[in-house]
């Protein structure tokens, strides 16, 4: 082992979004194995409900509580964005922005060597600045919804120039190559109707500008073997500062052995293990999402048209009506060859089961990631945020297929999800598909690339340490 004095004392900042917090935990899983320690940084009911941090890992990864300040319209104990309904997030924002001060006193106190941070805190660079620390943007995120997003005249402080919706509905005009990553209209029109009423003040492009413009190093998601040419455009052209691939964070094959004697996934297991291979159609929309009852209804009679065998988790949002019921006697028809779980799922698990041939997925990173990782080519349903960039990303690259949508209002047709899903399923272009599946888990489940990604961020964090001591001596 290094000499403990090599050592670094890491602070992670994540949003309070379990798709955030659990990449940070992953990343501090990462770099606890290398003998760092870790503050890793949240609310109180957050921690309770994060994973279990491994035992050979605990005495390096201390979880450090913040309790959230009270903001009006923010019902008790809502920590995380699983706990509201989209349009109300701005009020989780807003208390977000109320840890200021307190993160400052636990910096100032603690004194780490670096800062992680995620996209929301726009008031932390100004504050590690101050206090001498470095600080490192991790953006969760693929590096071409990054590409999108930052426009190089706002990393240089200036305007970004599009104003209006339409304006991110075409790539924009930095990137240099052929590419189809933009928005649908219907999704930026929610994002932009999101935030027209917006309590916290400030947007979620200025947030993501002024942390990434504000770090000492950006690290990201991501791989050079999956994604060179975006890469290299944020290193040499909009960012102009380190962008350090971090890898993907695959799941290890000790995260998908856990719990297998939970009895929720036994019972999951031997109605998998009766499945023929590869021919069953998982679903899973995330647990933040939202379907209108409409499409709801839609996207279940599109899975009974298909003909094929499903595995659906069905999970709906805080705010939804429990009167939003499935369609009469869906259930009941399609007993014989789908189930519907309401509740949490093992999806690690049941993505690596080899009756698993298709996911149809809401397009979040963590997800593709885990699906490419066992080869299952992607049906594409993106309902929110950055996933529609995602989106096009994995359409382009010939990893999956959308769902055709209206442009204008977003919804679909149960014609076009049967088909969809009978063209990955079935079709020789779904044999297709499933070819640049497998080359993809090449990239996706290789352990010892990650680690190389992972020595290689290590070596920058010290390295940035290392030339800060310095500069404080001069």
């Amino acid at each position: 082992m290094e000499n403990e004095k090599d050592n670094l004392h890491i602070v992670m900042f994540p949003w309070l979004a379990f798709g955030h917090m659990l990449p940070f935990l992953e990343l501090s899983k990462c770099l606890a194995q290398r003998g760092h320690r870790i503050s890793f940084v949240t609310s109180p009911r957050n921690i309770q409900r994060l994973p279990q941090i491994p035992p050979s890992l605990s005495h390096l990864i201390n979880l450090v509580n913040l309790p959230l300040p009270p903001v009006d319209n923010l019902p008790e104990n809502t920590e995380a964005t699983i706990d509201l309904p989209y349009d109300k997030i701005q009020y989780l924002k807003k208390a977000f922005d109320g840890l200021e001060e307190p993160l400052t006193r636990f910096l100032e106190a603690s004194s780490p060597d670096w800062v992680i941070y995620d996209f929301a805190p726009h008031w932390l660079p100004p504050i590690t600045n101050k206090l001498g620390l470095l600080g490192a943007c991790f953006n969760i995120f693929n590096a071409a919804a990054q590409v999108f997003i930052v426009s190089p005249s706002s990393m240089m402080g200036e305007e970004d120039p599009r104003s209006e919706a339409e304006h991110f509905t075409v790539p924009p005009k930095w990137i240099p190559f052929p590419s189809n990553l933009a928005f649908r209209l219907h999704e930026i029109r929610r994002i932009f109707d999101a935030v027209q009423e917006n309590v916290a003040g400030v947007s979620d492009i200025f947030r993501f500008e002024s942390t990434v413009r504000g770090s000492d190093i950006i690290a990201i998601r991501s791989c050079v073997e999956f994604e060179a040419q975006w890469l290299r455009l944020l290193n040499e052209e909009i960012c102009r500062k380190p962008n350090v691939p971090v890898g993907l964070l695959p799941p290890s094959v000790q995260d998908i052995r856990e719990g297998d004697d939970d009895e929720s996934w036994i019972a999951i297991r031997e109605w998998l293990d009766k499945q023929k291979s590869r021919s069953v159609v998982y679903i899973a929309l995330g647990s933040e999402a939202t379907l209108s009852h409409e499409d709801e209804t839609e996207l279940a009679l599109g899975l009974e048209l298909s003909r094929l065998p499903f595995f659906w988790v069905l999970r709906r949002p805080p705010g939804s009506s429990a009167a939003e019921e499935l369609p009469t006697g869906f259930e009941d028809r399609t007993r014989s060859r789908g189930v519907v779980c309401r509740g949490w799922a093992p999806q690690m698990k049941i993505l690596a089961h080899p009756s698993v041939g298709v996911f149809l997925t809401h397009c979040g990173w963590s997800s593709a990631i885990e699906a490419l990782g066992w080869e299952v080519p992607l049906v594409l349903l993106p309902l929110t945020s950055t996933q529609g960039l995602c989106a096009r990303q994995l359409a382009w690259d010939k990893i999956g297929v959308e769902i055709p949508r209206n442009e204008g209002d977003g919804s679909f047709t149960r014609n076009s999800v049967a088909e969809t899903l009978r063209l990955v399923a079935v079709s020789e272009q779904g044999n297709a598909l499933r070819t640049r599946a497998k080359e993809m888990r090449k990239i996706f489940c290789n352990s010892t690339l990650h680690d190389g990604y992972m020595d290689n961020f290590e070596r920058h964090l010290k390295n940035h340490r290392l030339r800060n001591k310095l500069l404080k001596t001069d």
